[in-house]
């Protein structure tokens, strides 16, 4: 029994060491394969006989880390999502162009405010008109052009999307493919280890476009869910991104929840379970490309958009709206007569008012809204100015009523003022409680007459003849797109005289700068608040500042948002190189070692080898014993 022992021991030892030698074989045949896991042989002990024991081989090992895996595929989330925002980032900044170069924002607006100064310098003399003209025209194209730029990219980014699900929809379907085949096999069986290294790869090329997190059962199949809880892949289903393109998108292009108001496309995920979920409502995914896609999409160069439209609105309002102050009512109660004659819708009451009670000064913005679906506006909490919509010409009595229901608890007052005040004269006074004491009031309107006799000119329109007001409808506000669709006034085209003679009756004396001055004086100097959608500022601390100050502002921003995206684009790829080399070193094929394990083996098998041939030496030796 002991030489029987013997020999089966050294049987054993020759398939173990035949099983090693295959493994090893495949692990240098597959050395350049990329995601090739290097596999080790499975060997346990087997009592055989009295004394002694064999060699079995069970299966294979895959030598990897899953601590350090899923930290890569967490990172190159992190990478795709950083990929996208630099590149679209940086060809924003190409869409702004260099500062101080031809054909840029910054340059069209100096060139402009230049001409302007000019104009005032040679007295209006019909070339300096003519120059200036060109000039608001080449700044009203730029604005044109940038906006053009910024669309274009949101429309790139929209189509990366769909390519972006298709290739998120092959990846899952992939896994779940695989799963299915592993079904029933061993996590040793060699040929789940060839499945396994492929499904592994799937699901790194599905960490590029979302984020995963991977957990694995007791059958060896890979549940994959997003790292707010959406299941992407489960035992044999896969969800399937779904993406309607809206196709090119415009300013206007803007996504709501509800799908029959959204202006892009839809991207929805229909789950294992047959549900259907929309991504950006329930914010599905949080890294990956497809969350940069959804974030340049809907925010990032949406604000660039707004950011451009201020502008644009600014400069608008800047040089055609006139502010009249009211006047005095010496009370009590006291307070002002406001005119709301000739105001156009988007046009603007401002209040300002103390809150005695918290020692606290507010101001309240009444704008002229015709559209009743578009009210009542909306604002954020304890937003300062608080802004209310009206329809001024609905009468005094029909707007002193809406705004006193409107603005019950501020202890201001609003009524038709009383003769000889005209009909379209709004009061506003304290309540005669103390509790509020009204320090201004005024209204802003937009002069539309090239010569009204006052400075005020409407140079640039919402088109061409149309007047930027800031009127807002059901549809949205006038200042959306307003960048794209800016041009000079068809009228002042015409007569580019009108950027000097501001009346007719008597007529402006020849040399007269007021208009070119104030024009300037607008551009330059004039103080203006900007819109927290800009990014800049915030609803009770928003950014002030000239026309030129903000250009160079957000410009700056733009600029800084660039460097710090391409920064975390670079730190990403550290990252991720660091953590690929951390896992090879544990996980790909090391020759060196393969060649070491090789020698051992081949001395393994020759030991064996020599056992075998001593016992079977032995054998002969007994039988002839016994003859």
């Amino acid at each position: 029994m002991g030489l029987s022992s013997a020999l089966a021991s050294a049987m054993s030892g020759l398939r173990a060491n035949q099983a090693a030698l295959s493994i090893v074989s495949s692990n240098v045949a597959n050395s350049q394969t990329p995601g090739y896991v290097v596999q080790t042989p499975n060997q346990i002990e087997v009592t055989t006989g009295d004394f002694g024991s064999t060699a079995m081989t069970t299966g294979v090992s895959r030598e990897l880390d899953s601590y350090v895996l899923n930290q890569l595929r967490t990172e190159t989330g992190g990478s795709g999502y950083a990929d996208q925002m630099a590149n679209i980032l940086k060809q924003l900044q190409s869409v702004y162009g260099t500062p101080g170069n031809s054909g840029t924002l910054e340059t069209a607006l100096n060139n402009f405010t230049t001409a302007l100064q000019a104009l005032s310098t040679s007295a209006g003399s019909s070339s300096a008109q003519t120059v200036a003209l060109g000039a608001a025209q080449a700044l009203a194209q730029q604005l044109n052009v940038t906006t053009k730029g910024i669309q274009s990219l949101r429309s790139n980014v929209e189509q990366d999307l769909g390519t972006s699900a298709q290739q998120a929809n092959a990846a899952m379907q992939q896994i779940a493919d695989i799963n299915t085949k592993l079904q029933g096999l061993s996590a040793n069986d060699p040929s789940a280890a060839t499945l396994m290294d492929q499904r592994d790869q799937a699901i790194n090329t599905l960490s590029k476009f979302v984020d995963v997190r991977v957990t694995t059962d007791g059958s060896n199949q890979a549940n994959i869910y997003t790292t707010t809880g959406v299941q992407l892949v489960g035992a044999g289903l896969a969800s399937q991104f779904s993406f309607a393109s809206a196709g090119a998108l415009s300013a206007t292009s803007l996504y709501n929840a509800d799908p029959a108001k959204s202006g892009v496309g839809a991207l929805n995920i229909k789950l294992p379970n047959g549900s259907q979920v929309d991504v950006v409502a329930n914010n599905v995914v949080s890294s990956g490309r497809i969350a940069a896609d959804l974030k340049l999409r809907d925010q990032t160069l949406v604000q660039a958009q707004n950011q451009i439209d201020q502008l644009a609105a600014t400069m608008s309002s800047a040089l055609s709206d006139k502010t009249t102050a009211g006047s005095t009512v010496s009370g009590p109660p006291a307070g002002f007569d406001l005119d709301l004659a000739g105001a156009q819708p988007g046009n603007t009451v401002n209040i300002t008012y103390k809150d005695t009670a918290t020692n606290t000064q507010r101001q309240i913005t009444l704008v002229n809204v015709t559209d009743p679906a578009a009210l009542p506006l909306q604002n954020a909490t304890n937003a300062n100015p608080m802004r209310v919509g009206v329809n001024f010409s609905g009468g005094m009595s029909a707007i002193a009523a809406a705004l006193n229901t409107a603005l019950s608890g501020s202890h201001l007052t609003f009524s038709a003022a009383p003769s000889p005040a005209t009909a379209t004269t709004l009061r506003v006074t304290d309540d005669n409680t103390g509790l509020a004491n009204v320090n201004s009031a005024s209204t802003t309107k937009t002069i539309s007459s090239l010569t009204s006799g006052s400075p005020q000119l409407a140079v640039f329109t919402d088109g061409g003849q149309a007047l930027y007001t800031g009127a807002i409808t059901a549809s949205g506000s006038q200042i959306t797109g307003l960048a794209g669709r800016i041009a000079v006034n068809t009228q002042l085209v015409s007569d580019p005289t009108r950027l000097s003679v501001y009346n007719t009756s008597p007529v402006t004396p020849a040399g007269d700068t007021t208009r070119s001055d104030y024009l300037y004086s607008q551009l330059t100097n004039a103080v203006f608040s900007y819109s927290p959608t800009t990014g800049l500022g915030s609803a009770n601390q928003p950014f002030t500042g000239s026309v030129s100050n903000y250009l160079q502002q957000f410009l700056s921003i733009q600029a800084n948002a660039s460097t710090q995206a391409t920064q975390l684009q670079q730190g990403q790829s550290v990252v991720v190189s660091t953590l690929q080399a951390k896992f090879d070193s544990t996980s790909s094929v090391n020759l060196d070692s393969e060649m070491s394990n090789l020698i051992q083996l081949q001395n393994a098998y020759a030991a064996n080898a020599h056992v075998m041939s001593v016992v079977q030496s032995m054998m002969n030796t007994l039988i002839q014993a016994q003859v």
